[in-house]
């Protein structure tokens, strides 16, 4: 073992106490200011909440991994010291900026649903840019507290260095987190938690295949030649109907009111839309990765599948997995800036006047947030009203939309539907949606179908209150062929009837890593309320 100078000579041992007494304060402080969600929902809200012994198990075990980064930074040459903030700075501007805006911590499900939401970073860069200098600046300022530590304790006095020491400090930067992971102790550093969860999610098994149906249609069934589910992007019932319903008041459609979206965040609401939910039975055992899915039905029915993204122009996003993405025939992304849903409607237009049977899946480009990214410069004044935006932006996304999608289309070989990932809450300041304690207004979304004579009658009498997304399944396996009785047994009901219960999904929608149970909630009120 040989031992390392620092960057100044020796000082009296009064003085190198004091200098490295500075220097623990400091990477305190640090520290401190790095893991500030990790204190206060591993230490403070447990001691609130009358566990004690829990505050102290997560209190000290932080002060273990606290205590391993402080022996790397002041043992380690400059050069590895440099790599070990480096990743520490990565993994604490994903663990503060997440839990800045959504105050939870990180987990399996919600680095996968970030994953998964990966599309919208410039967006939520628009939006929560002054969430996000601030994360920056406490990032910035933990390191210069970190870097200073080191140079004053290093400054102070000689850091032994050899093989030895070299190896027990990379053993002791990794067992942090496979000790968290196999012991009963809590949380892991935000310094760390990015690696630790992202090899959970990188060495979990792959997916399962996806079920065949169970069902078999019936050929003489008279079923639509083309269906298409329409699922727009963050629209809210109440102003689609104020700004967009009465465009639509002569084209005949079916309109099932303010349904319930299956979720609050975009990739959980579209993977249980997309894999149907047995709503009676589902629970945090459930694995929508399993089921049949829409597009395993609509293939058994002779269907071509087709899925057409507005929203990104690389592989299929919101969790569709390999073995739901070998079920598509079909897929079309369709990015085009602000005017990419009339691009779709194009595509969709022709695609409903050609021969054969299919299926079209379309994630519309809509109005997630920021507002103004969806409407021509000028259309709302720069500093307008949160409300004022989305409903620029809303009305530009959806100006000719449906007109330009039923263009010269017969309309009895042909059903849509109509509806929104999840809603919006535009109350000021609040976030718009996927919100830790999710508002009723973010489940709020339109339901509408665009039928055959025959298929619409069946609805004329449809309560216009009542039904949720988890319908929309059951009804188009309905249309076609599908026995009714056996479909709505395993999922819901017929859009006829409200739904049988309201189910919504959180981030954790699928098991990620080593979390096998979903984040899933069901009740006979409406989700947030």
């Amino acid at each position: 073992m040989t031992i390392e100078r620092g960057d100044q000579g020796p000082r009296s041992m009064r003085a190198v106490a004091g200098r490295l007494a500075a220097a623990l304060l400091l990477f305190a402080v640090g520290y401190g200011i790095a893991n500030r969600f990790q204190l206060i929902h591993g230490v403070v809200y447990r001691y609130a909440a009358g566990d004690p012994h829990g505050a102290i198990v997560a209190f000290l075990f932080l002060a273990f991994q606290a205590a391993v980064l402080l022996a790397a930074l002041l043992l380690l040459p400059r050069r590895w010291a440099g790599l070990v903030l480096a990743l520490a700075a990565a993994s604490m501007l994903v663990n503060i900026g997440y839990s800045q805006i959504v105050p939870e911590l990180v987990d399996g499900g919600s680095l996968a649903w970030m994953i998964a939401e990966v599309r919208q970073l410039g967006n939520a860069a628009g939006e929560f840019g002054g969430d996000f200098v601030l994360v920056a600046g406490q990032v910035a300022a933990a390191l210069a507290l970190f870097v200073a530590a080191r140079r004053l304790a290093r400054g102070a006095t000689l850091m032994p260095w050899g093989r030895g020491i070299a190896a027990t400090l990379v053993v002791l930067l990794v067992a942090p987190s496979p000790i968290y992971r196999h012991a009963e102790v809590w949380p892991e550093g935000a310094e760390r938690s990015l690696y630790g969860l992202g090899w959970e999610l990188a060495s979990a098994p792959p997916p399962p295949p996806r079920a065949a149906p169970g069902l078999t249609p019936d050929p003489a069934a008279p079923a639509p030649r083309h269906i298409v589910w329409l699922i727009d992007e963050s629209v809210a019932a109440a102003p689609f109907r104020r700004l967009i319903g009465p465009k639509l008041a002569k084209v005949p459609h079916s309109d099932f009111g303010v349904a319930a979206a299956l979720g609050h965040c975009s990739a959980p609401a579209q993977v249980a839309l997309r894999s149907g939910v047995d709503v009676l039975n589902v629970g945090t055992a459930t694995d929508l990765r399993r089921t049949p899915s829409i597009w395993g039905y609509a293939k058994a029915a002779g269907y071509r599948t087709i899925l057409i993204d507005g929203q990104t122009a690389g592989a299929p996003q919101n969790l569709l997995l390999p073995p739901e993405r070998a079920l598509i025939d079909d897929y079309r992304p369709m990015v085009g800036g602000i005017d990419a849903d009339l691009t779709i409607a194009r595509a969709l237009n022709a695609q409903l006047k050609g021969g054969g049977k299919s299926f079209a899946y379309a994630v519309l480009r809509g109005v997630h947030f920021q507002y103004r990214d969806h409407y021509p410069r000028g259309a709302a004044a720069a500093d307008a009203p949160v409300a004022v935006q989305y409903a620029t932006a809303l009305r530009w996304s959806k100006r000719a939309f449906f007109a330009r999608l039923l263009a010269g289309v017969d309309r009895d070989d042909v059903a849509i539907v109509y509806t929104s990932d999840h809603g919006q809450n535009l109350t000021p300041g609040a976030l718009p949606h996927c919100s830790r304690e999710a508002v009723a207004d973010e489940f709020r979304v339109p339901l509408l179908a665009f039928l055959p004579e025959r298929l619409a009658a069946h609805y004329a009498a449809a309560p216009r209150a009542g039904h949720s997304a988890s319908q929309i399944l059951p009804a188009t396996l309905i249309w076609m062929g599908y026995d009714a009785a056996a479909v709505t047994a395993r999922y819901d009901r017929d859009l006829d009837q409200p739904t049988a219960r309201y189910v919504w999904f959180g981030r954790t929608v699928i098991p990620t890593g080593a979390e096998r149970d979903i984040d899933v909630t069901a009740g006979p009120g409406f989700p947030g309320d």
